[in-house]
């Protein structure tokens, strides 16, 4: 039977370990130790649901409980009075790397991975890394690879002197047991690899200035304010830089500590556990159906083609058909164009390239579609278009074959009227550009069958992407929370605030664009036309009585990035993409759409734009279009870039309060005029408010 069990940190192999070291060191009869796994990973960790638990109490308290671990388990390895080597055999990351650090000597694998991911979770390493990695690799990359948190390959861990030796995997353990022989036979002087993570770092004052001043300031520009774990690791590495190894320690513990108690930590980590909880979820469902062993695509363009190349990329054979020429060209120039860039960074070779290519199959008919498992067409969104391609793809694929649409706002179940086996129909929205947003809504309408759902989950983790299931409405998860918050950016521009204004605001909040920026890059066009769905199946909160900006641009023909024109202009920079300019023709078009002249302080416009899209979050919940609270947030994380440590729309509301979001909102509605809908909430979180209910706390009630 296959075990697809890794090797994690948690409190019983700790406390396993630690029986183990104290076992070694009180057996005088042995020479040496190799520590290696017998499963095709290494360590990939500490157990983070355990790990998170710790975190429990006052900084002093935590980094007590990190000091303990390092002093009765690390320490009393890397202590031991034989030498010791690390056969890393797979994935060493975290505290699985921090014990191959322990050890003497390190060999690995040409197909291992190594690294030191914690400020990916908003924390620093804490068994050791932030001591031991420079005193290994030297200040300047001991920094990269931490405040990076990458994964390295073998090769570059050679190069920096991570490990002293890379084989071919049949030859690791041979390797390992040669070099502990040469420390046994004193060929190898192990005590000195030793005393070198022992002792200070080997930098002059004026050096150590020169690392850890210019990196903290480089490091501080890319991570931004709302990711502290990096610049502190960084700090910690700086003040532990002329500390003994147990002094260092006590800092790094400190550091872990402090960043334990961040919100950024608290929401990273929680997104860490929920994704290892979605993939779960997907994978077991995905088992119930048959493997997607060739595809196809209806509609090529921009989004066909970049469904076809995630699916050729990933492995399985696509046919991309369309019924022009012009569209098959835009579909496979749309392919090769991400292809080559890859090429050029030397993540695939050319040959790679022609591979990937020649899994998909350009056709202006549907021969070959009786031979696929699963159609996604991705036709223009008009919902008699889509119903006539629809109806003539069905007859022309097998009987057990899943038909999908990539339909962003049409109601599944509406497409599904005229179909002979709606059972077999459901939705599969990408999320544009297709190679680079993870998420895949997978939408079930009324008439769905389960089969339907599980090959669609199936086949988008094929692709590599992340699949959630909802339920079927107008816009369906992502866009139906995302139009109120477009919506209240066009009530505010109404009452006379700066778009750029917001968009800089928004951006600062920790949103990668802001709102006036997200549309051109949409595209003006589509948001209309999503609006216009949107006010129809919601029309009490999404359907406004004035003109806003958005038609404004519109009507002017202010499409956005896709022609040089919309709340900005772009031109192309020296790389080829879109660079944004200040357009000062916008504001003399907006002038008779704006009613007011208000200012607002950065706080207003923050809860102004993100309690209409909490409250949306909120009604799905409730309307059971997501089947959790956990769904909607990494949906928002996923799909449209929701900032990842606020942890989602759902969990902002609990980290502001509940009591408190509920007042906030009230405060605004009464000021909202026309949008006072969008900041009413539901009487459900009034209860909740009432009851110091949330939604993930203790206090919870059902949805988790």
């Amino acid at each position: 039977m296959k075990d697809d069990s890794v090797n994690k940190f948690n409190a019983l192999t700790l406390n396993e370990l630690k029986e183990a070291i104290a076992a070694i060191a009180a057996d005088t009869s042995l020479n040496g130790v190799i520590v290696t796994s017998g499963k095709p990973v290494f360590i990939v960790g500490a157990d983070i649901m355990e790990f998170a638990a710790q975190f429990g109490g006052n900084e002093a308290e935590i980094a007590e409980k990190i000091l303990r671990i390092n002093f009765d388990i690390f320490n009393a390895f890397e202590d031991l009075p034989i030498p010791t080597v690390a056969a890393i055999n797979g994935i060493a990351l975290g505290g699985g790397l921090e014990m191959c650090l322990v050890c003497d000597y390190r060999v690995m694998s040409e197909t291992a991975r190594i690294g030191l991911p914690e400020t990916k979770l908003g924390i620093i390493p804490g068994y050791g890394g932030t001591t031991r990695l420079p005193r290994l690799i030297g200040a300047d990359n001991a920094i990269e690879w931490i405040a990076s948190g990458k994964e390295q390959k073998a090769d570059q861990a050679l190069h920096y002197g991570a490990v002293d030796a890379v084989v071919a995997p049949d030859l690791l353990r041979d390797a390992a047991v040669s070099l502990l022989q040469q420390c046994i036979d004193g060929k190898l002087d192990y005590q000195a690899k030793r005393r070198e993570k022992q002792e200070p770092l080997k930098l002059n004052e004026i050096e150590a200035t020169m690392v850890f001043e210019t990196a903290k300031g480089f490091v501080a520009s890319k991570a931004g304010p709302h990711y502290p774990a990096p610049v502190t690791a960084i700090k910690v590495m700086q003040k532990a830089a002329g500390m003994s190894r147990d002094d260092a320690l006590r800092e790094e513990a400190n550091g872990i500590a402090k960043m334990a108690g961040t919100l950024a930590a608290k929401n990273l980590i929680g997104l860490f556990i929920s994704d290892q909880v979605l993939s779960r979820t997907s994978k077991s469902l995905a088992k119930k159906a048959r493997k997607v062993e060739r595809a196809a695509v209806l509609g090529a363009g921009i989004m066909g083609g970049g469904i076809a190349y995630q699916s050729a990329l990933k492995g399985t054979p696509i046919i991309m058909k369309d019924i022009a020429q012009a569209g098959i060209d835009l579909g496979l120039a749309e392919a090769s164009k991400l292809l080559s860039k890859q090429v050029e960074r030397g993540w695939i070779s050319a040959a790679e390239m022609a591979g990937v290519l020649n899994k998909i199959q350009p056709a202006l008919s549907y021969d070959g579609f009786d031979n696929v498992d699963i159609v996604i067409e991705a036709v223009v969104e008009n919902p008699k278009v889509k119903h006539a391609v629809l109806v003539e793809t069905e007859a022309q694929i097998r009987d057990d074959a899943i038909l999908a649409s990539n339909t962003s706002t049409i109601s599944i179940t509406h497409l599904a009227e005229p179909l002979k086996r709606p059972e077999n129909f459901c939705g599969m929205h990408f999320f544009n550009p297709v190679h680079r947003m993870p998420l895949v809504e997978v939408i079930r309408g009324e008439k769905t069958g389960e089969q339907a759902v599980a090959r669609t989950v199936a086949y988008a983790l094929a692709m590599g992407k992340k699949p959630i299931v909802v339920n079927d409405c107008p816009g369906f998860l992502v866009n139906r929370i995302l139009t109120p918050y477009l919506g209240a950016f066009t009530g505010l521009v109404k009452r006379g605030i700066d778009f750029t204004n917001i968009d800089r605001v928004m951006e600062r909040f920790g949103w990668p664009m802001g709102p006036a920026y997200l549309c051109d890059v949409v595209g003006i066009d589509t948001g209309v036309h999503a609006g216009a769905v949107m006010a129809e199946g919601f029309p009490e909160r999404m359907k406004y009585d004035f003109k806003s900006c958005q038609e404004v641009m519109f009507e002017n023909n202010r499409f956005g990035q896709k022609n040089g024109r919309g709340y900005y202009k772009y031109e192309t920079d020296k790389k080829g993409r879109p660079k944004k300019l200040v357009d000062d023709e916008v504001a003399a078009l907006l002038a008779p759409v704006i009613d007011g002249n208000e200012t607002m302080s950065d706080e207003m416009i923050v809860d102004s734009m993100m309690i209409p899209m909490c409250l949306e979050a909120v009604r799905c919940l409730e309307d059971d279009i997501a089947a959790s609270a956990t769904d909607v947030d990494l949906s928002l994380i996923y799909g449209v870039g929701f900032p990842p440590f606020r942890g989602g729309a759902l969990h902002y509301i609990d980290d502001v309060g509940i009591e408190k979001f509920v007042a906030r909102a009230d405060e605004l509605a009464a000021a909202a005029g026309p949008l006072k809908a969008l900041y009413l909430p539901t009487e459900k979180l009034r209860e909740m408010a009432a009851s110091g209910s949330t939604f993930f706390g203790t206090a919870a009630s059902g949805r988790k």
